[in-house]
């Protein structure tokens, strides 16, 4: 039997590159964990967010004795939220806007289409 976590959120704080050391070894650990209790992450649903920093900097997970690399994005839609690696709240906002704008654009069909 195979069990997959529903969601699971590593951070650590990179002041400085060395920083960027100490969470693939909390990657490593997380791995190590997951094997244990059999709760294998799956690395190509693994993703990377850099929030205020801008060291160049790449993690991985091993996938049956292979490392692959996180992908690494600007924007994670999670819980209905979106967050973005500037933490403005512009995308969230712009999203909200457009959904409300869709919404209001079909009422308004109907409500045409019952006048005709």
């Amino acid at each position: 039997m195979r069990m997959f976590a529903d969601d699971t959120k590593l951070w650590h704080k990179i002041a400085e590159d060395n920083d960027s050391s100490l969470l693939q070894a909390d990657l490593k650990r997380l791995e190590e964990w997951s094997e244990r209790w059999q709760l294998k992450f799956n690395p190509d649903k693994c993703k990377v967010m850099h929030i205020g920093h801008k060291f160049k900097t790449s993690y991985k997970m091993s996938d049956n004795g292979v490392d692959k690399v996180l992908e690494d994005l600007s924007e994670e839609k999670d819980l209905g939220v979106f967050v973005t690696s500037d933490l403005k709240p512009s995308t969230q906002c712009i999203k909200a806007a457009n959904i409300i704008s869709t919404v209001g654009s079909k009422d308004d069909q109907k409500k045409l289409s019952k006048d005709q």
